[in-house]
């Protein structure tokens, strides 16, 4: 709920959460609205076009850009956006399929390895093209260069890095 009698401060004198004002409440619903709708419009033509998901197409993308197509696993979960079995259980399926391998990292046992093969390599830039159409059709088109810039200056303010990737 919306109220312009707020305060500018996250909690009341007594600990009590207030309410957000008029262009909080503006800004939280655009986030909001963004984070709700834009992966759906992002992953319908990579589903009909590749058969992937927006994650997927995220999991093998990341590790295409990685130097040698190698990534830790949970730096991987952190970029894909997801937890650790979920990307377990994609990567496991890319394996069978022949466009990953996992191993466990030499630099530290403790972390296992995502390697894109060169099959998956295939893939992904075989979906790269639709993906970068949705993007620029859906979000970056509708953007002048200042809108970009800010929108990349309010994402790296809003990220949050766990603990062990930071």
């Amino acid at each position: 709920m919306a109220t312009t009698e707020t305060p500018e401060s996250a909690d009341g004198p007594t600990g009590e959460a207030l309410w957000l004002n008029a262009a909080e409440k503006e800004a939280w619903t655009g986030l909001v609205s963004l984070i709700l709708l834009l992966p759906g419009r992002l992953e319908a033509p990579l589903q009909s076009e590749s058969g992937l998901s927006l994650f997927e197409y995220l999991t093998l993308s990341h590790v295409s850009e990685a130097p040698d197509r190698r990534l830790r696993m949970s730096e991987l979960a952190f970029l894909a956006n997801g937890s650790l079995s979920r990307l377990s259980n994609v990567v496991k399926r890319f394996e069978q399929r022949g466009w990953m391998e996992r191993s466990p990292d030499p630099d530290d046992g403790r972390y296992t390895i995502a390697h894109l093969t060169d099959a998956g390599y295939d893939v992904v830039v075989a979906a790269a093209p639709s993906h970068v159409r949705a993007v620029r059709q859906v979000a970056l088109d509708r953007l002048n260069a200042a809108d970009q810039q800010a929108l990349a200056r309010i994402a790296e303010k809003l990220r949050v890095r766990p603990v062990d990737l930071a």
